[in-house]
């Protein structure tokens, strides 16, 4: 923990330092070039190494459609926050010889910067306000200080309003409680300080005044595994249905939570443990594009409206 610590603090200290030579830069250009009179618009998520990554395209699908015409022209650029899924997503693209690339917010808007442009609408499909969103804060407070504005969203559940708007759509999924029990999936955190931790025990707590058959676990932090897992083989019933509450299902869903394999530290999934104990399991899916998929908050279009709602709030400040 310590060492990510300090080589987090370096990485900004040495963005601080070329942010510096590039915003003097950036100042000189910016008088003999023409700027764009558009803003961009930027979509920022966690990032997946696995083909679930289709629930992006599937979003953007959500997105262009939804934009009004005068934003239809506007660029749509991705950035991803995860420095570990960059890295391995870049490897696979690479070793499939294809163009794509995961970049991280601070090139894209670097590059946003250079293009011209000085205006940004951006949203983040994060779930849940914690460290990758205080983050990525941080970085636009950085750019912002360099003369781009750049008006931005919430989380889905920076608010109870969209924390209970999200189980409304989501209630749907729901087994009844004569049909057995559920478990909603969330990744948590293995930090104790974020402001997150608060968010995955109220919701905890709603929902088991709400349902007595809906638990809450967590692949890391307070709401754990153990504890949800043996409210679901207490339950009177021989269903458990594992419903991600992520934006997308990717390899925790496919691999920790209905994996057909142990670990390779011989743990099993959760699927796996809950079966041993004569339950039948199941998650809901999608079919996109002629693939099937774990259905994550993304492949939800009620969901994803919501996120493009406060894109639009964003993109309406940019105008005034």
């Amino acid at each position: 923990m310590k060492s990510n610590k300090i080589g987090w603090g370096v990485r900004l200290a040495m963005a601080a330092m070329v942010m510096m030579i590039f915003g003097a830069t950036s100042i000189c250009s910016a008088m003999t070039r023409t700027l764009k009179a558009d803003p961009a618009i930027v979509i920022v998520a966690f990032g997946t190494t696995t083909k679930a990554r289709a629930t992006y395209d599937f979003f953007e699908e959500q997105l262009r459609a939804s934009l009004p015409e005068q934003y239809q022209k506007y660029k749509i650029a991705w950035a991803f926050t995860s420095e570990i899924v960059r890295e391995r997503a870049n490897q696979k693209f690479a070793e499939q010889g294809a163009a794509t690339r995961y970049r991280s917010l601070p090139q894209v808007l670097a590059d946003l910067e250079d293009e011209g442009y000085r205006r940004v609408g951006l949203q983040s499909l994060h779930i849940f306000p914690g460290q990758e969103y205080l983050d990525m804060e941080r970085e636009i407070a950085a750019f912002a200080g360099l003369g781009m504005r750049i008006e931005y969203g919430g989380t889905l559940f920076h608010e109870w309003e969209g924390v209970f708007e999200t189980i409304e759509h989501l209630e749907q999924e729901f087994l009844a409680p004569d049909q057995g029990s559920n478990v909603l999936v969330v990744h948590g955190t293995p930090q104790t300080f974020p402001g997150s931790n608060s968010t995955y025990l109220g919701l905890d707590r709603y929902l088991s005044r709400k349902y007595k058959n809906v638990f809450v676990a967590g692949v890391d932090g307070v709401l754990t595994r153990d504890q949800a897992l043996e409210q679901a083989k207490a339950y009177p019933g021989k269903r458990v249905r594992l419903i991600p509450m992520m934006y997308v299902a990717g390899d925790h869903i496919m691999n920790d939570i209905m994996g057909k394999e142990a670990d390779k530290h011989g743990v099993p999934s959760w699927a796996m443990e809950l079966e041993a104990a004569g339950l039948a399991v199941d998650s809901p899916s999608v079919s996109y594009r002629g693939a099937d998929y774990f259905k994550g908050l993304g492949f939800y279009p009620l969901i994803d409206q919501l996120f493009i709602k406060e894109l639009l709030e964003s993109m309406e400040r940019l105008e005034k």
